[in-house]
């Protein structure tokens, strides 16, 4: 009897090398893509750096864009808010300059400097905190926004628990911080010492981005002590900027309108 040997087998072709590689590399949109754009080179004479180069490109969007979703859900911020959706008309008195230069560069968190925001409710601020936030992750920093009061209430679970500082570390590797709602912290001592403590730990260290309902001069009524009070103003302001906005709520005039149309649309006749 004769020995059969196996069939040889034909040799990867270098599209068949590529694609392995490309997927043992981990480049998938690579691997996904590089036939569409080598298509596309062929078509308009493309030099072999300019085909390499936009299949970098392609991998590299799409990391930026699966990073950009990671730190969202990081971040937690509230949907739907930037800066292209905000409505500067409804607060005429309200100058975006400053805002917009601390949104275009992030040297600011690089300084800890602060930003605080300050105006009555239903006038923006969360929205304008947010639209400042998203640029920052943009710009590849570590965001985290937060309701004032829950994070106060984190805090003082942890002072309970002898964890206060390990927490305050653990804030730390965020560039930015959101505290958004100050006044609505309760005026109690507990409260309002751990929220001290917090920005005495950030100061000259780490940023905050605060949104508070009322000016300076009431904010004897967020900390039982005004001494407190002052010592925890003259940090956040001493590196930071101040946003003051006077307008009328917009939630409040989006319902006046919403009202208004409903009653002026003409009744519709009951069936006898």
């Amino acid at each position: 009897m004769t020995n059969s040997s196996p069939p040889a087998q034909s040799p990867l072709s270098p599209y068949q090398h590529l694609s392995l590689y490309l997927k043992k590399l981990r480049l998938s949109h690579m691997l996904t893509h590089w036939e569409s754009i080598e298509s596309q080179a062929m078509q308009e004479n493309w030099s072999y750096a300019e085909f390499l180069l936009a299949l970098c490109e392609t991998e590299a969007q799409r990391r930026e864009q699966a990073r950009l979703k990671r730190a969202l859900t990081e971040a937690r911020l509230p949907n739907a808010k930037s800066f292209t959706n905000f409505d500067f008309s409804h607060c005429p008195q309200l100058n975006p300059a400053p805002l917009m230069q601390l949104a275009a560069d992030p040297g600011w968190l690089e300084r800890a400097e602060n930003c605080l925001i300050l105006g009555p409710s239903g006038v923006g601020k969360t929205h304008l905190a947010t639209g400042v936030s998203k640029k920052m992750l943009e710009f590849g920093k570590r965001v985290k926004f937060f309701a004032a009061n829950a994070l106060v209430q984190q805090l003082q679970q942890a002072k309970l628990q002898l964890q206060l500082h390990p927490m305050l570390k653990k804030l730390d590797r965020y560039d930015l911080l959101i505290l958004d709602d100050l006044g609505y912290c309760k005026k109690s001592e507990a409260e309002t010492s751990v929220l001290f403590e917090l920005i005495a730990h950030r100061y000259e260290r780490k940023s905050l981005l605060i949104t508070a309902n009322q000016p300076f001069s009431q904010w004897d009524d967020i900390f039982t002590d005004s001494m407190m009070a002052v010592a925890a103003i003259d940090r956040l302001i001493h590196h930071g900027l101040i946003i003051e906005i006077q307008a009328d709520s917009y939630r409040r005039k989006s319902a006046t309108q919403r009202t208004a149309q409903t009653q002026s649309q003409p009744q519709k006749s009951q069936s006898k």
